[in-house]
């Protein structure tokens, strides 16, 4: 007999399905916990339900309890099902697997599903390696059985129940510590297999183990099968770039630029780590942001280069493998130069208070050569450097010379092609020397 049973009556669930028993298996059942969102308390696995029976305990001996079974249209449709009682003790059969099932004790009914897994049976036959590939997944072809294993709700709504099939795998896996990809094991969880699977493509070469299920594994018959080795063909790479920090006090700094770059001469590291079927790799140095033209190639993975040229540079790595049908193109770096500049200071005074305006020094951002030259007024050379973060500390041969006029020569070029030629004086005004005796122009 068939009788309408309110869809909430299911979601108040207040049973405890502990005090369910069964008998006339051959192992224990799975029980799986489900969603309070589909009205049942659980999703019992059963080997089989072929002389099966199933006995709840009731709270009292006088209770009023009934058994009830629905289908995939939901428990609105259920209907009442036999049962014997003995004492609290309330027995019903399993009548039929992939069903629902209700009790009622009271007012208080509680539903279920019962998956006969002998209709649903693993067969692993074999896994081999497809000849349909791309870069980014690989697919395996499977011969056998792992269709998905369905049960409904409460309201007639199809869910699957995972069978939890495990592919493990070899592959690579990059390492920020040591900068390197190194071999680890993945594993792919599967609901269920049709005629193929598809996984991530290896980064190495591997073979697949497939294995499970879930429920052969709870009852120590879980089966397995492995794949022939698979050839990787898919390319990827980490990238950084690392900038040499100068600590210049006279480098005027620029703050136009928030990332790489800033001051010429600017040296930069760019390094990369591979997987295992990258072989052909290179970096590309461009002017333009679409690489049409590359100022410059390296295919060593890690190379350190210096930008001279004001304006915006454009790095980044490619690596293809042998066949060149899979590519990787990482990031494009961004490196700004900007523009030149050189102040030139007219006076100084070595030794009068250490580290405030002691030393002779220019003021500059991005010079890519430089050449100075400081003389007495006989044109006796008190100084010479190509370097504009050196600066004159006052001394000729090692001692202070007098306060009083000197001059300079300077010839610089700047990233930006600007060519600087600079003449003038430098007053050193008076100071002390080693003795504590002022030194003037007049001396």
């Amino acid at each position: 007999m068939r009788v309408p049973v309110f869809l909430a009556a299911c979601l108040t669930a207040g049973l405890p399905l502990s005090a369910i028993d069964f008998s006339g298996l051959s192992a224990d059942p799975v029980r799986i916990a489900t969603d309070m969102s589909t009205g049942l308390e659980a999703v019992y696995v059963l080997p089989s339900t072929v002389a099966v029976t199933m006995s709840y305990t009731a709270a009292s001996s006088t209770s009023t309890v009934k058994w009830y079974r629905f289908s995939n249209l939901g428990a609105a449709y259920a209907e009442e099902i036999p049962c014997t009682r003995t004492g609290k003790t309330i027995t019903a059969s399993v009548q039929q697997g992939d069903m629902g099932y209700m009790i009622e004790e009271g007012s208080t009914r509680t539903c279920f599903w019962i998956v006969d897994y002998s209709v649903h049976q693993l067969d692993l036959t074999a896994l081999t390696i497809s000849p349909e590939q791309d870069c980014d997944r690989t697919l395996l072809d499977f011969t056998g059985t792992a269709g998905e294993i369905p049960y409904y709700n409460i309201n007639g709504r199809r869910l699957v129940l995972s069978r939890e099939l495990e592919i493990e795998y070899s592959t690579l896996t990059f390492n920020e510590d040591n900068y390197q990809y190194t071999s680890t094991t993945s594993t792919e969880v599967l609901d269920a297999i049709g005629s193929a699977v598809s996984v991530p493509a290896p980064l190495c070469n591997t073979s697949f183990r497939l294995s499970g299920d879930r429920f052969l594994k709870y009852w120590g018959e879980e089966e397995s099968i492995e794949s022939p080795m698979y050839a990787t063909n898919a390319v990827a790479a980490e990238t950084r770039a690392t900038q040499d920090i100068r600590e210049v006090d006279n480098e005027q700094k620029d703050n136009s630029s928030d990332g790489l770059g800033g001051s010429a001469p600017c040296d930069i590291t760019f390094e990369a780590a591979v997987s295992d079927a990258a072989l052909f790799t290179e970096w590309q140095i461009s002017r333009s942001s679409d690489f049409g033209i590359n100022e410059n190639t390296f295919s060593e993975l890690s190379f350190t280069y210096t930008f001279r040229e004001n304006g915006t540079t454009y790095i980044r790595f490619v690596a293809n493998n042998a066949d060149g049908t899979c590519e990787f193109i990482g990031n494009t770096y961004e490196v700004f130069i900007g523009e030149s500049k050189l102040d030139i200071p007219n006076a100084f005074s070595p030794n009068a208070s250490p580290g405030v305006n002691d030393e002779w020094k220019v003021s500059y951002k991005s010079l890519i050569s430089y050449e100075c030259h400081i003389f007495n007024r006989w044109g006796t050379q008190l100084f010479q450097s190509n370097d504009p973060a050196a600066g004159w500390d006052g001394r000729y041969k090692g001692k202070y010379v007098p306060a009083g006029v000197y001059y300079y020569v300077i010839k610089a070029e700047g990233a930006d092609g600007i060519k600087y030629e600079k003449a003038g004086d430098i007053n050193i005004i008076n100071y002390k020397d080693e003795s504590g005796t002022s030194s003037s122009a007049d001396e």
